[in-house]
């Protein structure tokens, strides 16, 4: 039997006039209309051909030119044919090809987010509301990571913005110069824990300056006079959030010393004889892998937590085998909300709607069971 010819298209692609198809006589038989009796070959038959736009235009008795559109957004059609395309895609099952449609708004449907340490618990929940909001803006979500190395940041920003529509930069170590070059690229760009006082960059933040104030309201009132921080990164813009908070301390009467330490459970492990050597009554760390490493490591030596001394922590991470995460003290940020508002920034941003102002996310403070008055009370 020969097969129908496809009648010759003679409107133009945004006409309205668009030429149908003779009317199918039906849709493709499918596992689910056929029953049983298409039996266990035809379900794995169906599972190994993907449906296509020539099978909708064909179901729906329009060209695959016209479904295009329909899907895309890309021109006027009819409302008829419409609506029998988007019939022919439900009863299909058929799912677009979104880079396609991308490409086709002149868009890549996708954004992207650099993040300094894939392995901190914080950046993958961050990543899980970034990835909500895309989703429910039809994006797709690509993620690379620096490894805390300052140096290849401005070279993996750019790749992202060659093949993304827009890119979050998660607690960028790149210095203020590199910043400014991408700023100046005129590409959608959003900070997050970041902000760069006079840079027309979007930032959505926590508030670390805030929370470190309340580490240090807590510890002044337990009785606390002489502490320990153990410093993150150095080119860590909240660290240095936390350290200018640590300064104001003075007005509380605490006197805080860093400690050059990192952003790792070992690097707190490693630290921990600088702390004993300060002879102080209480630490705060960096972040809670710092705290976790610091306390397993004071604890081997004997010191009881918080009986002998007291270990604060920031970000408020819970990690499942560790059962001192469940009892540390700890500034808390909901991680969640930073994600969901920097990606519904950056959509803001690409869709030429968004302002420059830069956010900040409050911090609270989580008392648990490693703070506690100090041994010895300040004579």
């Amino acid at each position: 039997m020969a097969t129908p010819k496809v009648p010759e298209m003679t409107g133009s692609p945004g006409s309205s006039e668009e030429p149908e198809l003779p009317p199918a006589a039906g849709l493709p038989d499918t596992p689910e209309r056929s029953g049983a009796a298409g039996g266990s070959a035809a379900k794995r038959g169906a599972r190994q051909r993907r449906v296509t736009i020539t099978d909708v235009g064909t179901a729906a008795g329009v060209s695959a030119a016209t479904v295009s559109r329909v899907l895309n957004g890309t021109a006027r059609v009819d409302p008829e044919l419409a609506r029998r395309v988007h019939s022919a895609v439900a009863a299909l099952g058929y799912r677009p090809n979104a880079a396609a449609q991308g490409l086709a708004r002149g868009e890549a449907g996708a954004i992207g987010v650099l993040v300094p340490d894939l392995s901190n618990p914080y950046f993958p929940d961050v990543l899980k509301s970034v990835s909500a909001v895309a989703r429910r803006h039809g994006r797709r979500v690509m993620v690379m990571e620096s490894d805390e190395d300052a140096a290849s940041e401005y070279e993996l920003a750019e790749d992202l913005m060659r093949c993304c529509d827009g890119v979050l930069l998660c607690s960028p170590r790149m210095d203020r110069t590199a910043l400014v070059d991408l700023a100046l690229r005129g590409h959608p760009v959003v900070l997050v824990n970041r902000i760069v006082p006079g840079l027309s960059i979007p930032s959505v933040s926590a508030d670390f300056y805030g929370g470190m104030t309340l580490v240090c309201g807590h510890l002044t009132q337990l009785g606390h006079r002489r502490v320990a921080y153990l410093s993150g990164p150095e080119a860590s813009w909240a660290n240095a959030e936390r350290i200018r908070a640590f300064e104001a301390a003075a007005a509380f009467g605490i006197d805080v010393t860093v400690i050059p330490c990192g952003h790792t459970a070992r690097h707190g492990y490693d630290a921990a004889d600088a702390v004993r050597e300060r002879g102080v009554s209480a630490v705060v760390a960096y972040n809670d892998l710092v705290a976790f490493g610091a306390m397993a490591a004071l604890e081997e030596s004997g010191l009881r937590i918080p009986d002998d001394l007291s270990v604060i922590g920031c970000d408020d991470i819970s990690v499942d085998d560790l059962p001192s995460s469940r009892r540390l003290t700890t500034a808390s940020m909901a991680r969640d909300e930073l994600g969901r508002q920097a990606a519904q920034r950056l959509e803001s941003l690409m869709a030429a709607d968004g302002d420059t102002e830069p956010r900040s996310l409050p911090m609270e403070l989580r008392v648990r069971l490693t703070s506690a008055p100090p041994a010895v009370s300040p004579g």
